[in-house]
């Protein structure tokens, strides 16, 4: 479906001024496409057809030339992936934070300790912890913090969903266990979960967009993949960002951070 949709010649004017955005589950699951895309396509011309996979399947998409611009949170697979070639332009958006979440009970007793510390936590009480398992960039985190931790996860208490965030958050509420999401899904879907362990330097979640290049595929639309690149880095797109989720949360889920430094110092 991907692949006709990318590759097909155009059926008419809507057909030709279609993109395909690869982009992670977070983003759709907590509601930020709903806001951002209409709001693109008005601006532009260009509609969007999102694909909401993890940060991993989507920089796979952009190596085969089965997106036209990708929205991911990843860092070292984004720098390797933009060092290879294909990809063009690799800019800041937006950040928010990962968040450990488990049972209000707490078996473990992590609550508000450093994340390293309640990780070891976690594998000391054998309780359950929920991984997304999907080469996402959630996933790709958790794995960076078990082996900060010193831990090789692993046996009946350690459970992978091969699912997007949403999905892990309501596996995890059902099994009482514990599991590593970003904030903006945590607030949208909460699910039973209590947020533990918040606000440590580890837990940064910073998102870029990069556009994919004809070096990808012949499929691939670089114009395409500018106009959407150049919108959400601009203003109405950051200050639709900065606002998202705040009137319904009480704060925004996400930072818009264009035009910033880069904390991953790309």
């Amino acid at each position: 479906m991907v692949l006709a949709a990318c590759g097909s010649p155009a059926a008419g004017p809507s057909a030709e001024r279609s993109l395909i955005l690869a982009t992670t589950t977070s983003t759709q699951d907590s509601g930020l496409l709903d806001d951002l895309l209409p709001a693109f396509t008005d601006a532009t011309g260009w509609a969007v057809k999102p694909v909401a996979v993890g940060s991993g399947q989507a920089i796979e998409m952009g190596r085969r030339g089965e997106a036209d611009v990708l929205l991911v949170h990843s860092a070292a697979a984004e720098e390797q992936y933009v060092a290879e070639g294909t990809a063009g332009r690799r800019l800041l958006v937006m950040h928010n934070d990962f968040v450990l979440l488990g049972p209000d009970a707490d078996p473990a007793g992590v609550r508000g300790v450093p994340v390293e510390e309640a990780m070891r936590r976690i594998v000391a009480a054998g309780a359950v912890f929920v991984s997304r398992g999907d080469e996402s960039g959630t996933h790709a985190r958790e794995k960076a913090l078990w082996e900060q931790a010193g831990v090789a996860p692993g046996g009946s208490w350690y459970q992978e969903t091969g699912q997007g965030m949403g999905a892990t958050l309501r596996v995890a509420a059902e099994k009482a266990g514990y599991t590593l999401s970003d904030r903006a899904t945590y607030l949208s879907q909460p699910g039973g979960l209590a947020l533990l362990v918040e606000g440590d330097p580890g837990l940064l979640n910073v998102y870029h967009v990069i556009e994919v290049t004809k070096r990808a595929g012949e499929r691939v639309q670089p114009d395409a993949a500018a106009a959407f690149a150049d919108w959400i880095t601009g203003p109405e797109a950051q200050q639709r960002i900065g606002e998202f989720g705040r009137a319904q949360y009480g704060q925004p889920l996400f930072v818009p951070d264009a035009g910033k430094p880069d904390p991953t110092g790309a």
